[in-house]
Formats: C-alpha cells, sequence, structure tokens
C-alpha cells in the first residue's frame, strides 16, 4: 500500500508540475510571441514563435474540435483506469503516466478555453526541412508514448515468465506428462 500511495503522490506532483510548465510556457507565448515575428533561439534551427493549432498533430484534423475533445477526454480516462494495472507496473510508471495525462490535459484546456486553437511556439528547422510547430504538452505526450513502448518491451506478462521458469528447470515437461 505504501509503494501504491507513493507511485501515485509521483503521478500527482509531476502532473501538476507539466500542466502548470505547459499553461506557463503557452501564456509566455500569447503574451510575447503573438503577432511578432519568430524568435531565433539557435540560428538556423530553433525560433520561437507562435502559432494556433485547430487540430492535432502536425495540423491533422483541423476543425474536428468535439472529437478531438472526446477523444482526449477518453484518453484520461483509459490513463486512469490503467493507472494500477498497466503503468504502476512499469518501471518509472507513475512519471510516465504523469507525462501522458498532462500533455493531453494541457492541450485540452488549450482547445476548450482558447477557442478550439492550441498553442504552440517551438519551431525546430534544418536547412529546408521544418518540423511543425509544437508545445510542452506535445513533448510530454511524445516522450511518454515513447517511454510506454520502451518500457513495454522488457516487460513480459507473468504467465510467460512462469512459462520460461518452468522450461528452464524442465517442470514444464514433468507436468504436462
Amino acid at each position: 500500500m505504501k509503494r501504491l500511495s507513493r507511485q501515485f503522490l509521483v503521478f500527482a506532483l509531476s502532473t501538476v508540475f507539466w500542466i502548470l510548465l505547459d499553461q506557463l510556457t503557452k501564456y509566455l507565448a500569447i503574451r510575447y510571441l503573438k503577432g511578432e515575428l519568430p524568435v531565433s533561439v539557435v540560428n538556423g534551427f530553433w525560433d520561437l514563435c507562435y502559432v494556433e493549432n485547430r487540430g492535432a498533430a502536425w495540423g491533422m484534423m483541423q476543425g474536428q474540435q468535439l472529437f478531438l475533445r472526446l477523444f482526449s477526454i477518453a484518453a484520461i480516462v483509459w490513463v486512469f483506469w490503467n493507472l494500477r494495472k498497466l503503468f504502476f507496473r512499469l518501471w518509472g510508471g507513475a512519471f510516465i503516466a504523469s507525462l501522458l495525462v498532462s500533455g493531453i490535459v494541457g492541450n485540452l484546456i488549450d482547445r476548450i478555453f482558447r477557442n478550439g486553437g492550441v498553442v504552440d511556439f517551438l519551431d525546430f528547422h534544418w536547412g529546408s526541412s521544418h518540423f511543425p510547430a509544437f508545445n510542452v504538452a506535445d513533448s510530454c505526450i511524445c516522450v511518454g508514448f515513447f517511454l510506454v513502448l520502451i518500457t513495454q518491451w522488457r516487460l513480459k506478462p507473468k504467465n510467460a515468465q512462469t512459462e520460461d521458469l518452468r522450461e528452464q528447470d524442465g517442470s514444464h515437461e514433468k507436468s504436462a506428462e
């Protein structure tokens, strides 16, 4: 029980931290970048700019606000539903779940309170190649999803681990006879 409480505390505190950081950086982008030319952070590679994205990742599903809001809510419910049986079993799972939830919530806040537009401001490019602008919430979602994939590769289902142990000690053959 103590371990579960500690994991939930990590989840809750890091979720609040990432949501606050996302909303603070978006506020600063609105305040200082809206209506202005991009600001170069690393010349020829990284700019800060103001972009309103009314779709999903990379501008897909433009104008589908109701669907995107409902999908976001469903994704948050799915993460909460799976906190104990999936995320808290993973190494760093509480932190991973917090990244996913805070990213989804951060963009959902924009969709609800900023007239449907998600504020993006991190703009990376290399020569003529350009990556669509994004924000802290998008980063949380991407990093969280990547970490889920990495940790899932390392996690074996319990019955698969039991099967491996049986094969190693020969008990599988004995139980089959």
